[in-house]
């Protein structure tokens, strides 16, 4: 019996977790880490500030639980549907429009999450920076590892991290035009430009028609 009330209070306490957790990657993405605590958040979410406390420790551990909770739903929306594509220009296109349409379709409803929270924690130090620092070197070896991947496929292409480079640059100035004009122009302009730099290495123009995120 002891054993069935353990359980019990432990699928209780994840799922209070993930609720809480959901809650704060949407908050950090409008209002930045800073903004994530645990009264705002115990009043998102209807659980008392000692809950959310019990749940998390210190304001500290929260950002950097919410930093692992963002990444995941980070690697579930892009990097997944990128990897079910064929290696080549086919996956590097698909996770150009992946990202663009994860930004677009507002997953995290202040638009990309780790653009509002490297915007707020860049000139900083300290644990919630290094999170950042290494989520976003991974998403770099990302790009990176797709583009070289697509070489064959680019016969005009000289420096793949530099082409990598362009398109991060692309994906981030998209959403963050989205998110101060208001409109989906940005993305527009930055599916172009990311096509642009594709032929310009080279790529078959119909290879850039055909795929879909």
């Amino acid at each position: 019996m002891a054993a069935v009330l353990t359980d019990g209070r432990r699928r209780r306490g994840e799922r209070s977790r993930r609720a809480v957790l959901g809650e704060a990657v949407n908050l950090a993405s409008v209002e930045g880490l800073d903004g994530v605590s645990i009264g705002t958040l115990a009043e998102r979410t209807g659980t008392s500030k000692s809950g959310v406390a019990a749940l998390f420790g210190s304001k500290l551990d929260l950002q950097l639980a919410t930093i692992r909770a963002a990444r995941e739903i980070y690697i579930a929306s892009i990097i997944e549907p990128t990897l079910r594509a064929p290696r080549g220009i086919a996956r590097l296109w698909n996770l150009c429009l992946t990202w663009l349409e994860y930004s677009r379709g507002r997953t995290f409803e202040g638009g990309c999450f780790f653009r509002a929270a490297a915007a707020e924690a860049d000139s900083k130090s300290g644990p919630v920076h290094d999170a950042l620092v290494a989520v976003d070197e991974e998403w770099i070896a990302f790009v990176e590892r797709c583009v070289m991947l697509a070489a064959d496929d680019l016969p005009a292409l000289r420096d793949p991290r530099l082409l990598a480079f362009e398109l991060i640059a692309l994906m981030d100035a998209a959403n963050s035009g989205s998110l101060l004009h208001g409109t989906d122009r940005a993305y527009e302009l930055a599916e172009a430009a990311m096509r642009g730099r594709l032929l310009a290495a080279g790529a078959d123009p119909d290879a850039l028609s055909a795929v879909e995120p």
